[in-house]
């Protein structure tokens, strides 16, 4: 159980958020870069394979979630557990992928206020993750042991 407000009766509050988060990291990319040179070259190709690994995270949950995909936390009346593709990795890619394109859209654009709001990001997800997985352990009588095998949001590190 969790103690994070379901922000609707299927999470819906959590888009709305999530929606205005990812357009401000977006907007940020049009503010003054924040370095020049030789850090900005490496912050731009830093960004570039960040945001592509983020991309393809993204894009692969997405497949791999198929009929079960819906913008909400709650989950889909007739959606199944999904442990295959980048679920064996982390439990919400989706979310992990977005959190590493919005770092690498800060590097790549040389934002500090990118990289702030995508530290921002993380930590919405995280919070996001939880109020999802109390409603899908309620669902899925397995969900418990995927969840001790298989990390949060970012491969092999959360």
């Amino acid at each position: 159980m969790t103690r994070l407000p379901a922000l609707g009766p299927r999470g819906e509050g959590w888009v709305v958020i999530q929606l205005v988060l990812l357009a401000a990291i977006a907007a940020s990319g049009l503010v003054d870069p924040a370095w020049s040179g030789d850090m900005r070259v490496a912050g731009t190709v830093a960004g570039v394979v960040l945001a592509g690994i983020g991309g393809w995270l993204t894009v692969r949950g997405i497949v791999d979630l198929r009929s079960a995909l819906t913008p909400l936390p709650y989950p889909r009346p007739n959606a199944e557990l999904v442990e295959r593709g980048a679920y064996r990795l982390v439990r919400h890619p989706i979310y992990g992928g977005l959190v590493l394109g919005a770092f690498g859209w800060g590097l790549a654009w040389a934002s500090l206020l990118a990289l702030a709001l995508a530290v921002t990001l993380f930590g919405f997800f995280s919070l996001k993750s939880r109020r999802e997985e109390a409603w899908l352990t309620e669902r899925f009588p397995g969900y418990a042991a995927y969840r001790s095998r298989t990390r949060r949001l970012i491969p092999f590190v959360y």
